[in-house]
């Protein structure tokens, strides 16, 4: 289950439930002024707390006020989202981390000054949904400094893009072959885990994927 918001924390109303998972049939923009609505519905000045588990790790292209370690309950990282473009070809697909639902998760809560949210958010969405693959949640993130709560970008099992199951042969030849204009799978796979230890954080699964493959 998703973490509980804790009493007396302000909580953004709930996003509209998705009426497709197909990126091809979802408004992009609308979904992101959704978002926008959600955040100003926190205070008179609210910051921006947004959730990296992975590249947002690592190259997040925005110059966030502040950084801190922090576990998401109800969600947790996993490599099961099918990349076509960026870490893969329509031909031989790539594939990139989603939050998807279960368990929780461990990565880095950025703080964005409430003067910036406006002027940064295009760019954001821009690098997280290109394509409306995403479903944005607000979330409880767990920080030694108390919870706050943060944007997330979450994968529902029902989207085209979950690649389900995966077995280790699959993960094996997808490492070994897969290609898009940012780079290959396995580089992007190596770079959250290094981007993770530098935060102090371990991902035990993504690291055992990857000796399995004789590639760390």
């Amino acid at each position: 289950m998703t973490a509980p918001f804790p009493p007396n924390m302000p909580i953004p109303p709930a996003g509209k439930r998705p009426l497709t998972w197909d990126p091809a049939r979802r408004n992009g923009r609308q979904m992101m002024q959704d978002v926008l609505d959600q955040w100003r519905s926190l205070g008179r000045k609210p910051d921006l707390w947004v959730f990296g588990y992975a590249s947002l790790v690592w190259r997040p292209e925005f110059e966030a006020a502040e950084h801190r370690p922090a576990k998401v309950r109800g969600y947790h990282r996993k490599l099961s989202m099918w990349s076509r473009i960026n870490r893969g070809t329509h031909e031989r697909p790539g594939l990139v981390f989603a939050l998807m639902p279960g368990g929780s998760c461990t990565g880095v809560v950025m703080r964005l000054p409430h003067h910036q949210v406006e002027a940064h958010m295009p760019a954001l969405w821009e690098r997280e949904m290109p394509n409306p693959v995403y479903d944005p949640k607000w979330v409880v993130a767990e920080t030694a400094k108390g919870p706050v709560v943060a944007l997330a970008f979450t994968l529902s099992r029902k989207s085209p893009s979950y690649t389900g199951e995966l077995s280790e042969e699959q993960y094996r030849e997808i490492f070994a072959k897969a290609q898009g204009r940012y780079g290959t799978t396995l580089d992007y796979a190596r770079q959250t885990l290094h981007g993770l230890r530098r935060h102090g954080i371990e991902d035990r699964a993504l690291a055992r994927l990857l000796r399995l493959v004789h590639h760390l």
